[in-house]
């Protein structure tokens, strides 16, 4: 008797979760359809990294030639060139913002003014919201060479005032850190507020009364309660590391070739095979690349920080 009961217990049991998760799987089916339909579908073009691809012919009948593709985009110089630029790139402008994103949201913390942190806040998210084409309309207005106001003021000073900016390497490395730090840092210092936000300040009042100074506060007490949103963030910035901001790299820089060796990247390459060279496969191939290193990298630096603090991991 107390088996049978125990028995329509468990069904009982097992039919009430099951009925939850059919409920969770339906508020779940918009967003699988969604990722089905304009992630995983349109996936079938993969093909053509491995075709010589023929508009007339389609995707499926064209020639497929293998790897020849990827055999072409790595024995070129180019390669090297836009993955060191990307992955470069990209390692800095992670350790870059976030470092400042972090400095900044433990600034505004300190802010007994609330209203004039509000003011701060709303003014560093400003660029965030911001196209990259405006942000180069004003690069240009400053940067132009016959009516740039550098140049202008270079002029006012005595100098000759003719220097093409736009074909200046040594500048372009510093200026793109900087404009990505100008745009970004503003969002990543909201979401390190936010968790400062929640700290409690009781740890704050007992580290004053046995004498800790401001700065060994922010190292031995928000700092390590920021750590699962940074292991977060670099996670995500790994599995962005062979992604560049196009808008960044080829807006703002007008697509100068004489500064490709410095500002060339992994997305700027497939654009212009695509537009100016037409070559579908190559280009489809490097965006397999980039996707595939991208995947492997995530994967990666997930294991790295499961192994180091197994609660700040993704999966």
């Amino acid at each position: 008797m107390v088996h049978s009961d125990k028995k329509q217990l468990s069904a009982k049991k097992k039919h009430f979760i099951e009925k939850d998760d059919r409920a969770l799987y339906v508020m779940a089916l918009p967003t699988v359809i969604f990722l089905i339909i304009f992630a995983y579908m349109p996936m079938i073009g993969l093909v053509m990294a491995f075709q010589d691809y023929n508009v007339n012919l389609g995707m499926f009948g064209s020639k497929f030639v293998g790897f020849a593709n990827f055999k072409y985009l790595f024995t070129t110089t180019d390669a090297w060139i836009i993955t060191r630029n990307t992955v470069c790139y990209n390692v800095v402008f992670m350790v870059v913002n976030n470092c400042l994103a972090m400095a900044m949201a433990m600034l505004l913390s300190e802010l007994t003014a609330r209203r004039y942190a509000k003011v701060l806040q709303t003014v560093y998210m400003l660029p965030y919201f911001l196209s990259w084409t405006v942000v180069a309309i004003v690069v240009t207005a400053f940067l132009d060479r016959d009516k740039g106001l550098v140049n202008q003021i270079i002029k006012a000073m005595g100098g000759a005032g003719k220097t093409n900016w736009y074909q200046q390497k040594a500048l372009w490395p510093f200026l793109l850190v900087g404009l990505n730090a100008w745009k970004g840092v503003g969002y990543g210092t909201v979401l390190y507020l936010a968790v400062i936000s929640g700290i409690s300040h009781d740890f704050y009042e007992a580290a004053v009364l046995d004498g800790a100074t401001k700065l060994q506060q922010a190292w031995y007490i928000t700092l390590p309660q920021l750590r699962m949103v940074l292991c977060i963030s670099i996670i995500l910035a790994m599995g962005s590391i062979f992604r560049a901001d196009f808008g960044l790299f080829y807006s703002v820089t007008l697509d100068s070739g004489r500064i490709y060796a410095v500002t060339d990247v992994i997305d700027t390459y497939i654009y212009r095979g695509l537009t100016k060279l037409a070559n579908v496969g190559m280009s489809t191939a490097a965006g397999m690349y980039q996707s595939v290193v991208g995947l492997i990298m995530v994967l990666i630096a997930n294991k790295v920080v499961t192994k180091i603090d197994p609660d700040s991991a993704m999966f």
